[in-house]
């Protein structure tokens, strides 16, 4: 029994390690269960759905799967002509042997390294174009969902999404999967080799294999939780700087930097909680692993070397220093490879939780679909009807509460009220952003949901209060990416808009460059822009969304006279509270609380006396005022 005795403390210390993992676990899932997680994608559907990005490229992966079943020969064949040189050298041996046998082994080194080379490129190239097709289907998704689903998500997660999310993924096609795949063979090659060399000695790292698939499915449950933190802290830190950069300059204008940088702080610390977990789990994890690998290195030591020594035969196998050696070389792969699939597991689990962040996106359904039987609009005329329209935004709480009118083609319409009356909702609705919960709004006599949403959003040109322009050049912000326009018809839609006042004063014209969100132009050129961008694509509804706001009175002028020229081209409707600026259009529709009080031409409102005869006199006196404030300061 003595003789056993360094064995016993080997399972002891192993047994002692089993039993704290084993409670560990069981106080997590009870913690787990007591504090309620949300359900989470199970492992299986997120293998199905990625795989079915893999699928078209199953040829690849086959022949990366060749590649690496030759490339593996290496680690199942060279410890066996190890252990034959060893007992080569021991005996009487002749040098040409000796070196038959070492050629051999650099052969089988370099055609492993070859394969090795092969296998990384081929994968690197296959997995670059699962992932662009991965980050098109995200991309794509996000611009089929609605506005009111967009409003739901803050930008910086969908770019986390995107972007960091779908990289986790890239590495799980181009080296966490096949490492694995590998890894499997090369454990079942080594065991087949070690179960022909000497089952004995098998048997007895066989013994090590249980523990080692314990311990492994009790640290999953642990890098799933900890990775989840990881994944959820850093979107939201990346939401975070994509809100406050944007809007960094009302932090400077209010000096709320150190509160700011607090908040930021308060993320990152919460970003370092997370990692410090994850760090913690790995760093048991990884030493456990091997504490399994030096463990069985011991007891081959102890056992093999008793046997050879004493030259003690068990189960009918005896132990030569070849034996010896080429185990130790064995159990070194085998638990290599083991050792490896704990990182690659680390690396597995980021992946599923960024896939399962992007799935969530994509399992996201659209709330403005296309009927099955819409239909494509080559040309509108501009006729617009509301019937009996009820919309909310928030189900109960009605923006628009049974409005109707009617607007001829080619007419210019104006909708006046004081803030939430539901003016900028209803221009909303007729591009069928979003949809409405009673009545019906027709196009030409047809119901817009018939309408197949990108057929009906290509005849609307929309100019709104802020201007939204790309990083890129005048040229690429007017015509939309599209190459399809010349310089001539650019210049003559910037021309008709009176925004070539500016244009030609730039060094670069039309090559121009914009910056980010068009900062290095004022309000009323970015307004000119948006105008240009749409009189070029000719739209047969012109939508301006108080497109004269904010902006000076040369520029003001300006506008005003483009608007005179626009008139002539399509049906305009007008959102504004100057009412200056809407005198002249054919219908003014005054709403309040989402009800029309009263609509009619600007003299006709005027002689009723109602709610825009209010507004007129307010704004009239305010100006009047301000004249005479201004006089008396000259």
């Amino acid at each position: 029994m003595r003789e056993y005795l360094p064995i016993l403390i080997v399972g002891a210390v192993i047994g002692v390690f089993t039993v704290l993992f084993v409670a560990a676990y069981a106080l997590i899932k009870n913690k787990k269960e007591a504090i309620g997680f949300d359900r989470n994608m199970p492992d299986g559907e997120i293998v199905r759905r990625l795989m079915a990005y893999a699928r078209p490229y199953w040829k690849e992966f086959l022949l990366v799967l060749v590649v690496m079943v030759v490339s593996i020969a290496y680690d199942i064949i060279s410890p066996l002509l190890i252990g034959d040189i060893e007992e080569m050298i021991k005996d009487d041996f002749e040098l040409a042997s000796l070196f038959a046998t070492v050629a051999v082994y650099a052969g089988i080194l370099v055609v492993s390294l070859a394969c090795t080379y092969f296998q990384s490129i081929l994968l690197q190239k296959t997995g670059q174009k699962i992932l662009s097709q991965l980050r098109l289907d995200v991309f794509t998704h996000i611009e089929s969902l609605s506005h009111n689903q967009l409003n739901q998500i803050p930008v910086g997660k969908l770019v986390t999404r995107v972007c960091n999310d779908t990289n986790a993924i890239s590495m799980m096609f181009t080296n966490i999967l096949v490492t694995m795949v590998k890894n499997v063979f090369i454990v079942l090659g080594v065991l087949g080799a070690m179960l022909i060399k000497n089952y004995m000695l098998t048997l007895m790292v066989l013994c090590f294999i249980p523990f080692l698939v314990l311990f492994t499915v009790i640290f999953r449950k642990f890098t799933r939780r900890v990775y989840r933190r990881v994944k959820d802290a850093t979107t939201d830190i990346n939401t975070y700087l994509s809100e406050n950069l944007s809007g960094i300059k009302i932090t400077q204008v209010f000096n709320r930097e150190r509160e700011k940088l607090d908040d930021f702080l308060e993320r990152s610390r919460t970003l370092k909680k997370a990692k410090q977990q994850q760090i913690f789990v790995f760093g048991i994890f990884r030493p456990m692993v091997y504490m399994l690998y030096i463990s069985s290195v011991l007891c081959l030591l102890y056992l093999g070397g008793r046997g050879y020594i004493r030259n003690i035969v068990f189960l009918g196998q005896t132990v030569t220093s070849g034996t010896l050696v080429t185990f130790y070389l064995y159990i070194n792969k085998f638990f290599n490879p083991i050792q490896t699939l704990a990182e690659q597991f680390n690396m597995l689990q980021s992946a599923f939780a960024s896939a399962e962040k992007i799935f969530s996106v994509l399992d996201m359904v659209p709330e403005l679909v296309d009927e099955p039987d819409a239909i494509e609009l080559d040309e509108i005329k501009g006729e617009i009807e509301f019937k009996d329209v009820w919309f909310s935004y928030i189900p109960g709480e009605w923006v628009l509460k049974g409005v109707s009118f009617h607007i001829d083609p080619k007419q210019t319409v104006a909708f006046v009220g004081s803030t939430g009356s539901g003016k900028t909702t209803i221009l909303s609705l007729i591009c069928r952003n979003y949809d409405i919960q009673k009545g019906q709004i027709l196009i030409d006599g047809i119901d817009i949901k018939h309408i197949k949403v990108a057929s009906l959003r290509k005849h609307f040109g929309q100019m709104l209060q802020d201007v939204f322009l790309f990083s890129g050049t005048i040229r690429s912000n007017i015509v939309l990416r599209e190459d399809s326009f010349t310089d001539d018809e650019i210049m003559a839609a910037c021309r008709y808009v009176n925004a070539d006042h500016f244009i030609d004063r730039l060094d670069h014209g039309l090559d121009e460059v914009v910056r980010e969100r068009g900062n290095n132009f004022s309000a009323g050129q970015r307004q000119l822009l948006s105008f240009a961008r749409t009189i070029l694509h000719k739209p047969a509804v012109m939508i301006l969304d108080e497109a004269t706001a904010n902006i000076d009175t040369e520029t003001e002028l300006l506008i005003q006279d483009s608007l005179e020229k626009m008139k002539n081209i399509g049906t305009m409707l007008i959102v504004a509270h100057r009412l200056s600026t809407i005198q002249h259009a054919d219908n003014i529709i005054v709403l309040s609380h989402g009800v029309i009080l009263e609509q009619g031409t600007h003299q006709e409102l005027l002689q009723k006396k109602g709610r825009y005869y209010q507004l007129y006199t307010i704004q009239f006196e305010a100006q009047q005022q301000a004249l005479r404030a201004a006089g008396r300061r000259a």
